[in-house]
């Protein structure tokens, strides 16, 4: 089951559309504010966010940025659903990476018809990505494979992100929180001196490290 985190801070619209995306087959959790949805997102793991742009404290806008500077943030489907028709608004909803922008009102079905399209496009890069990987795990290591200045939790990290994996996926093979496999990879980014995790799948294989037959086994106080 597809997961939708919807923020806004309207109770009433919030629970028509928790109740509405629930009817059409999604699990929803809900937020009031940004601040909010942020705390939520972490946790939750939506594979898909829907938003307000005018909120108090963290705007629509700025809760969007936000997102989007976290690896695990960079390719989750985001929607504004906003009362904000003039194009000003419209063209900073798109700046600050939302991939669409709904005005209000709205027909029900149309913004079913984009959350799907949303989430189509998102699993199609995934398997992408995956094929992608997978293709360079077969290719011949341009450079000897020097060990990684990371800790043994980290390096099952790093063997499942440069297949592909999502955050979410990583956390079922190893058994730890999302918010664990963030830290995780916030930590291998950061010693590694890259930004995102597509810059960490082409260091990978550029410097011929392949996944070890038993990278996916858990350590115990993780």
């Amino acid at each position: 089951m597809k997961r939708i985190l919807v923020v806004d801070d309207d109770p009433i619209l919030q629970k028509i559309l928790e109740s509405l995306l629930q009817q059409a087959g999604y699990s929803v959790k809900t937020a009031l504010s940004g601040e909010q949805g942020l705390s939520i997102w972490s946790e939750f793991q939506p594979d898909l966010i829907i938003s307000d742009v005018r909120m108090p404290g963290i705007d629509g806008f700025e809760l969007c940025r936000q997102i989007r500077s976290e690896p695990s943030g960079q390719l989750i489907p985001f929607l504004f659903l906003s009362s904000q028709t003039n194009l000003d608004n419209r063209l900073e909803g798109h700046f600050s990476g939302a991939d669409d922008y709904v005005t209000k009102p709205f027909e029900m079905p149309e913004l079913l018809a984009k959350i799907e399209r949303q989430l189509t496009r998102s699993e199609q890069i995934q398997q992408e990505i995956q094929r992608l990987t997978k293709q360079a795990a077969m290719a011949e290591p341009k450079h000897p494979v020097k060990p990684l200045p990371l800790t043994p939790a980290e390096m099952r990290v790093f063997w499942e992100v440069i297949q592909g994996w999502t955050n979410k996926q990583i956390s079922g093979h190893l058994h730890i929180s999302p918010r664990t496999v963030q830290t995780h990879l916030s930590n291998i980014l950061n010693k590694l001196n890259l930004e995102n995790r597509s810059q960490l799948v082409r260091f990978a294989y550029e410097n011929g490290y392949e996944k070890p037959a038993n990278c996916t086994q858990n350590q115990e106080g993780e």
